[in-house]
């Protein structure tokens, strides 16, 4: 089989994953008030959903040197099917909450998810070092296109209104699609062959091995950036603008298509960039201006404003999400990849597993603006310590 089917395969698995990711994240809140939970609640459910997450991932880095990684993609794509049926039929608030933290609903529409560092150590296996980020950046921008075309499917509730079709009915057909979306992914990763054994006689992978110290200082950076991150998550960001200017649901899946958009075409200018300036670099000067960005939009007067200044957010606070990737497998051998990208992103989901009910609960006290706020400030914090302990410790291609 030809080396590039495996990449081919992964793209299109992605981008069906982050075009349920996409409308999921936008019509959670609207579903979840609709049943008649409360913002606190809403908030709750985002931080089970990340929290679980958290744990799915830290698995799948253990088992990542030893099993398969064909065979685990199938089995999150089985836990993707359930999940979206699950929520279909479950209104009751303790089951969801079960069902947020065993399954693969997404409030962020980003990259957290079990799906990704196998996906991760899978690419990287296909790509030489040279071409790892471009890699990375086109890998970024195929799911986050998706996740705004996903976005913008989140509106159909309102669109098939006039056809005597309920919200909440429509909701709920949404989120059989998701599951779906889950048949077919699982169907593309099949596709992908199986990693080749170990040479007879090769000791048994590790999950971490020489490369352990730098993967657990990036993981407490990263920890702190999502953390920080996971005050806004789209979910969120999205009962923000319900709540503090009233947008209706078509204009929210408008903002987050557009929003989408912008933060997709920054990959390949990620990228590009990156040979420039060098990694660690692209990621804290377009990250710092992006966080200023969002605390100007928390205090904003007007809608037109506070959009305008979040759209500006999503051109920059996403370049660091392929360059991120490019870079914690760059430092690492590649026996430790798949477990590298787990245990950079399990603290990643479990400190951002924490602040969404604490942003629901800012909300229930009307401070809607403090989420922002806090989520611009802590992430200029993490970006000033990541080029303070980072910048010198190089790339292959940056030596």
């Amino acid at each position: 089989m030809p080396r590039a089917h495996p990449i081919i395969y992964l793209f299109s698995a992605r981008s069906l994953r982050d075009f349920g990711d996409g409308f999921v994240s936008v019509l959670l809140p609207v579903y979840l008030l609709a049943l008649g939970f409360a913002p606190l609640q809403v908030g709750v459910i985002a931080t089970a959903s990340l929290l679980g997450s958290a744990l799915l991932t830290i698995g799948v880095g253990l088992l990542g040197a030893r099993y398969d990684h064909r065979q685990l993609l199938l089995a999150a794509s089985s836990l993707m099917i359930a999940t979206g049926v699950a929520f279909a039929v479950v209104h009751d608030y303790a089951l969801l909450l079960v069902i947020a933290f065993a399954g693969t609903i997404n409030p962020s529409s980003g990259s957290v998810s079990v799906f990704v560092p196998l996906e991760h150590a899978v690419l990287t296996r296909e790509v030489a070092s040279a071409q790892r980020t471009r890699m990375f950046a086109r890998y970024s921008l195929v799911g986050a296109l998706a996740a705004a075309i996903g976005a913008l499917a989140a509106a159909t509730p309102d669109l098939v209104a006039p056809l005597g079709i309920d919200q909440l009915t429509a909701i709920k057909a949404m989120f059989v699609g998701y599951a779906l979306l889950g048949v077919f992914g699982g169907l593309l990763y099949s596709r992908i062959p199986q990693r080749p054994p170990p040479a007879e006689g090769t000791a048994v992978e590790s999950a971490l091995g020489p490369s352990r110290h730098i993967v657990y200082k990036l993981a407490a950076l990263f920890s702190l950036d999502a953390f920080a991150g996971g005050f806004v998550v789209q979910s969120l960001l999205a009962l923000w603008l319900f709540e503090r200017f009233d947008m209706s649901l078509s204009a929210a899946s408008a903002f987050f298509f557009w929003s989408g958009l912008l933060s997709a075409f920054s990959f390949p200018v990620a990228a590009w960039l990156s040979q420039r300036i060098g990694l660690i670099n692209t990621m804290v000067f377009t990250h710092i201006p992006s966080s200023i960005a969002l605390m100007l939009a928390a205090i904003a007067p007007t809608l037109p404003l506070a959009l305008a200044l979040l759209l500006i957010r999503s051109a920059l606070s996403q370049m660091d999400v392929p360059t991120r990737s490019s870079y914690v497998m760059a430092v690492v051998t590649g026996a430790e990849r798949a477990a590298a990208a787990s245990f950079t992103a399990v603290p990643r989901s479990l400190a951002a597993a924490a602040s969404p009910a604490l942003a629901g609960a800012l909300f229930a006290a009307s401070f809607r603006a403090w989420p922002l706020l806090i989520c611009g400030a802590l992430k200029i914090i993490y970006d000033l310590l990541l080029l303070m302990q980072f910048r010198h410790v190089k790339p292959p291609e940056e030596r």
